[in-house]
């Protein structure tokens, strides 16, 4: 089976190819024979009833600094003119990442987008993970100063961080003493306009956060990322430290809760955030981690979720 694959994501010239799990599926994509094509978010288009976008054929090779040669420019139909659509580019989950949701549902009849827009618009990573709250650390979401305030009584040590934010930004932990609590509240509340996160601290986040990524609803590795010197956060873009690690059973049982629920909604690769058995985001954008878990594990992830695109990508064919 020879696919035409469409990436939609950052200019392939800004990553990094170490350990982006992107253009690891595109490398691996590539191995099988597939075509593929890049295009940016805002070349995403609509006319006379067809989703299209400004695209150029790519080809990838891991060799640093001269990672990809593309072709000329030209106008894809991403309905009649690709099998599969990756929807790979990076938050923050504003309403031009909305945008690009409804357009990329209009071609579903067609094309297989991975992961399902309507899906991934109606499961942001810190929201979605509110249906399996019993999992959670204790969580607050609130613009309220005095709610904030109260929380911050009852739990003492809190995380607060931005509602759409990635890899680490904008994270702050507030000690028992409150230092800061009210101006942060102030700040947040003047850059968004949805309200903020508060999370009790978990102590646990000194051994190690762990991304476990699972594949049509199914654990396909994880890794343990330790935060660096000085730092609480443990996002490997905020300066974390991967490390090999093993589920444990509350792991487990968490993964085999969300899994069906994962399958159903059409979210094929999903990256889920566990600190001291406490679920704390399930990541459905663009999740990462799959090159770092490949490295210590010898596994070979890009294969895995390759096997369920093909395998779906038959099975809407057959369904014609």
């Amino acid at each position: 089976m020879t696919l035409t694959v469409a990436v939609q994501m950052d200019p392939l010239e800004k990553i990094g190819i170490a350990g982006d799990s992107t253009f690891a599926l595109m490398l691996k994509a590539q191995e099988r024979g597939h075509r593929l094509f890049h295009y940016l978010a805002e070349d995403l288009g609509y006319e006379d009833g067809r989703v299209r976008a400004r695209a150029r054929p790519v080809t990838v090779q891991r060799v640093e600094g001269h990672h990809f040669s593309a072709g000329d420019w030209h106008v894809l139909d991403l309905a009649a003119g690709a099998d599969v659509v990756l929807m790979r580019q990076d938050p923050p989950f504003d309403i031009g990442y909305i945008t690009a949701t409804y357009l990329l549902e209009r071609i579903a009849d067609d094309t297989l987008v991975v992961n399902d827009p309507r899906s991934v618009r109606d499961a942001p990573e810190k929201l979605f993970v509110l249906d399996f709250a019993h999992f959670m650390p204790p969580t607050m979401i609130s613009r309220n100063l005095s709610e904030i305030r109260d929380f911050h009584q009852r739990h003492g040590e809190i995380v607060v961080k931005p509602l759409h934010g990635k890899a680490g930004e904008g994270v702050f932990r507030i000690g028992q003493d409150g230092t800061n609590l009210t101006a942060l509240a102030e700040l947040f509340g003047s850059i968004w306009k949805e309200p903020f996160i508060a999370q009790a601290f978990l102590p646990a986040v000194t051994d190690g956060d762990k991304r476990i990524v699972l594949v049509d609803g199914e654990v396909a590795g994880a890794i343990n990322r330790k935060p660096g010197p000085g730092e609480f956060r443990s996002n490997l873009a905020a300066g974390g430290t991967a490390q090999k690690t093993e589920l444990t059973d509350r792991e487990r049982e968490i993964c085999a809760a969300i899994g069906p629920e994962l399958k159903r909604r059409g979210l094929l690769f999903v990256g889920i955030d566990v600190i001291g058995g406490f679920m704390t985001e399930i990541n459905v954008t663009s999740p990462t981690g799959i090159v770092a878990i490949d490295q210590f594990n010898g596994s070979d992830t890009p294969a895995l979720i390759w096997d369920a695109i093909e395998a779906k990508v038959a099975a809407k064919a057959s369904a014609r």
